[in-house]
């Protein structure tokens, strides 16, 4: 294993040539403004590189050692002096094309980062707006996934309705120590957090993997049970279905909300505020 030993050319069951012996990534960064409008970071490529002139991502070759993730976030501080400081990572879109794969890490930046060519392969890096991305001479490869991950600009938010889960879980003796059993749940949620999500419920678009924020509602004698990295907790002062719906109207604009409950009411509630729902059991499944 060595830094640049992905570097050269491979040939997949489509019949083309790409660049990565080990598959490439490339990193999407997007900023959602004060009305929700996404701006993506986009790269000119050099006029003397593959498809040199077209507009795509920062990135490149992976190391064998590297993941995706990895791999993206080295690519943009090369090509476009990006540290990874103010990016958070909200997904994967993996582009499989039979041996050879290239995958897009979709990464939620805190404001339009400032960013300039950093070696030769960059022209230009510029924040657009999907409108003007379609007007730009594209890279073919990223022209052909941008439809499908146009959809997943969005951060995905997940608000669980803890008291709704840990009693559809039906663990014995959960009811006598209600905080513990909400505290189990939230170390099992950080692991999610930490790993990420496959196969969502409802209209969310499919990627490799998900990493959404979750957001944790508890109510009673779980109270104060402690938050935990990628995981918030909120303590309802009263009703743990008005302190979810209250947590669903705190999202911001530009943002996807899932709420997993199965109470019939509290669903009604969030729906009506654009939320998406799913119940206990698609959570359990996934830990």
């Amino acid at each position: 294993m060595a830094a640049k030993d992905g570097d050269g050319w491979a040939h997949c069951e489509r019949g083309h040539r790409h660049w990565g012996v080990h598959g490439a990534s490339g990193l999407l960064a997007v900023h959602h403004d004060a009305a929700g409008t996404p701006h993506v970071l986009m790269q000119e490529r050099a006029v003397w590189s593959h498809h040199g002139g077209t507009w795509g991502l920062p990135g490149g070759a992976l190391d064998s050692h590297e993941d995706p993730i990895t791999g993206a976030l080295r690519e943009a501080g090369e090509e476009a002096a990006l540290t990874g400081d103010g990016l958070r990572v909200q997904g994967v879109y993996l582009d499989d094309h039979g041996g050879w794969s290239f995958s897009t890490v979709i990464a939620e930046a805190a404001a339009l980062l400032d960013a300039a060519p950093a070696n030769s392969e960059s022209a230009d890096l510029r924040w657009l707006t999907p409108e003007q991305i379609a007007a730009k001479n594209l890279h073919p490869g990223f022209a052909e996934t941008w439809p499908a991950i146009s959809r997943a600009l969005s951060p995905l938010v997940v608000v669980l309705d803890v008291a709704n889960i840990v009693g559809a879980r039906s663990e014995h003796g959960w009811w006598k120590d209600r905080a513990g059993a909400a505290a189990k749940l939230v170390a099992e949620v950080r692991a999610l957090a930490t790993g990420g999500l496959r196969d969502l419920p409802g209209e969310i678009p499919d990627l490799e993997r998900w990493f959404p924020r979750f957001v944790m509602v508890v109510e009673g004698a779980a109270r104060g049970v402690s938050p935990l990295p990628g995981v918030s907790v909120v303590s309802a002062p009263g009703l743990g279905d008005d302190a979810v719906v209250q947590a669903v109207r705190d999202v911001p604009p530009g943002e996807r909300v899932l709420v997993v409950t199965a109470d019939r009411g509290l669903r009604e509630r969030v729906t009506a505020l654009g939320a998406m729902v799913t119940g206990p059991r698609w959570l359990l499944s996934q830990l």
